[in-house]
């Protein structure tokens, strides 16, 4: 993984397609420092209406470790990283770049140990359903792992249309 201290970071874009570092945030989340305020900075910052960049592809790797080194599951994680993905395959968004792309796929490929384990701690809807999605995602189902995307209202729509 890219550590928190290389100046590349300084270089890489993120949702809104300009420079953002979100090395604080990682940080504070390694930290437990005010991690409401942390991942609502990365959510804010690393994707923003489908759009995704480098320092989005960057920060998986650390997510997934924050994740794997938590004791108690957080959807915001596995929401993110789903979401990464999902618009990675989806959109005109770039491509992971090279040297980043061994990274990238190694943290994906620890993430579905970290998200079973999570995922038999866990009793909230929220985290649960991202949890999934990241598991699906895991397995190549791009469209199944986009659950994450919707609320339990619009499952119960989509549910009640498909199988009413």
């Amino acid at each position: 993984m890219l550590p928190l201290d290389d100046p590349q970071w300084k270089s890489l874009r993120g949702g809104y397609k300009i420079l953002y570092d979100p090395t604080d945030s990682l940080r504070r989340l390694y930290a437990g420092e005010n991690p409401k305020a942390a991942w609502a900075e990365l959510w804010e910052n690393l994707h923003h209406q489908g759009d995704v960049g480098d320092a989005s592809y960057a920060s998986v790797p650390h997510i997934v470790r924050i994740l794997k080194d938590r004791s108690d599951p957080d959807w915001n994680g596995y929401a993110l990283i789903a979401t990464i993905e999902i618009e990675r395959r989806r959109r005109q968004n770039p491509p992971i770049p090279d040297w980043l792309l061994h990274l990238y796929e190694s943290a994906w490929n620890d993430l579905m140990t970290v998200a079973l384990r999570d995922y038999a701690k866990t009793n909230d809807p929220l985290t649960a359903r991202a949890i999934l999605g990241v598991l699906a995602l895991c397995k190549g189902l791009g469209e199944l792992g986009a659950l994450v995307y919707f609320d339990d209202s619009e499952i119960k729509e989509i549910f009640d249309k498909y199988m009413g």
